[in-house]
């Protein structure tokens, strides 16, 4: 299965509209006779010289991977327990690693580790190359053999050797396995009037547990701005996407899909009520941010009601479709491409930030005997006489609240200190 987006037990399903009513149909179809007759000898050839037996139901499910493989990365099929692991994704609960995974080069590539899962903490990023699973290299694996490899029971361990852009040796790394339970929407307030909620993926619940979030920010005080984070953000459910943009449009046009058949050709729209009353938005995306992700950001990008920051997002347009087969799996096809509200296809372009902010690390500078002399150093200074109390200790705990901020997330830094620009902008009523 060589998807870019996988659900299983590894990581969060892609956006898909989901078919449970129908049947995969079996309508009538020009079948091209010869390439069966080719399919027939080949298949023959296996049962008869191959080096042992194999099983008819395997040959033919592998020859229906195979087929559904070739169309695009993301296209696949999905036996009976697949099916049902894609399935428990969407609610936010699955075993296995916590990382969403891909297929570059013969090598198993990390699109995203998920947020507080074992992956996460064992230091996992966007864009590691996984090149061995335990002693087994991943070249020549297909990406389901890889999936099932790193599966397993909870608690139970797997090294994973990685290759790393920027580090000369592949790094080992040891995972031990665990039930993974997402909770994609994190909030807290970073300062007084800003809130920041993170998203980490978009499961059939993140629409209601995000106007949640923000309901209980809004409870400490009206909110003068908000972060939406949706970095290593690699996607889920459609209609979470749209629930989300929605809560922060008024009207207009989310996201249309476009495709060969009619119910591939859909219309989102917002509806009344911006849940933070037009209060600035400032979202934060990075390479590892995909599908539904793009979806929010190039519709709040489109509509100009919020400043896109961070880096070039990973480019994933495509809509899938899961439609049920008879024997209890099912056929994940790619059915559509979706478009922003301007008509951009995100397919293997991506979102473009407003702002474009690198990976960089802040680290503290050594403090220095001789630190700048101000007036309040001089001998016999004369003392402000419209001083507030307390106010120089209010002062210097904001500007250590910012350097820790800054140090341990530089991104999240700049999009307060932008948002608090736009609203110094709109108090004072600067003109261009």
């Amino acid at each position: 299965m060589r998807a870019l987006k996988i659900g299983l037990l590894l990581g969060v399903v892609s956006a898909a509209s989901w078919a449970e009513d129908k049947q995969t149909p079996a309508g009538a179809v020009n079948i091209p006779f010869e390439g069966l007759k080719t399919f027939s000898e080949v298949y023959g050839r296996i049962q008869q010289d191959y080096v042992e037996p194999v099983p008819d139901d395997k040959l033919l499910e592998d020859a229906i991977r195979g087929m559904l493989s070739g169309l695009d990365p993301h296209s696949t099929y999905l036996d009976q327990e697949q099916y049902n692991e894609l399935k428990v994704g969407t609610t936010g609960q699955f075993g296995g690693l916590g990382i969403e995974v891909g297929m570059e080069n013969g090598f198993v590539k990390v699109i995203a580790p998920i947020d507080d899962t074992p992956a996460f903490h064992a230091g996992i990023k966007a864009g590691d190359l996984i090149i061995r699973l335990d002693d087994k290299p991943v070249k020549g694996m297909s990406l389901n053999d890889a999936v099932k490899m790193m599966r397993g029971e909870p608690g139970s361990p797997i090294v994973l050797t990685v290759v790393r852009e920027g580090v000369e040796q592949p790094l080992k790394i040891t995972i031990t396995r665990d039930i993974i339970k997402i909770k994609s929407v994190k909030s807290r307030i970073l300062e007084d009037g800003y809130g920041y909620l993170r998203i980490t993926s978009f499961q059939s619940k993140t629409g209601d547990n995000m106007v949640e979030a923000i309901d209980e920010m809004k409870k400490k005080g009206a909110l003068k701005g908000l972060v939406l984070d949706l970095r290593n953000n690699p996607g889920g459910v459609l209609n979470a996407a749209v629930a989300v943009s929605d809560a922060f449009l008024e009207s207009g046009l989310i996201v249309y899909t476009d495709g060969r058949v009619e119910d591939a050709k859909m219309r989102f729209s917002a509806t009344p009520n911006d849940i933070i009353g037009g209060a600035p938005i400032v979202v934060l995306i990075n390479g590892g941010s995909a599908s539904a992700s793009e979806i929010v950001a190039g519709a709040l990008q489109d509509h100009k009601r919020a400043v896109i920051m961070g880096e070039k997002t990973f480019g994933k347009g495509s809509v899938q479709t899961i439609l049920p087969t008879s024997n209890g799996g099912a056929v994940k096809l790619t059915t559509a491409r979706y478009y922003t509200p301007s008509g951009r296809s995100i397919q293997a372009e991506g979102i473009t930030p407003d702002v474009s902010i690198s990976r960089i690390k802040l680290e503290m500078a050594a403090k220095s005997e001789f630190a700048p002399i101000k007036e309040a150093d001089l001998t016999g200074h004369l003392s402000n006489d419209k001083a507030k109390k307390g106010g120089d200790a209010k002062d210097k705990d904001s500007e250590k609240l910012d350097e820790a901020l800054a140090l341990q997330d530089y991104p999240l830094n700049e999009a307060l200190n932008l948002l608090k620009g736009i609203n110094i902008v709109h108090k004072n009523g600067f003109k261009n």
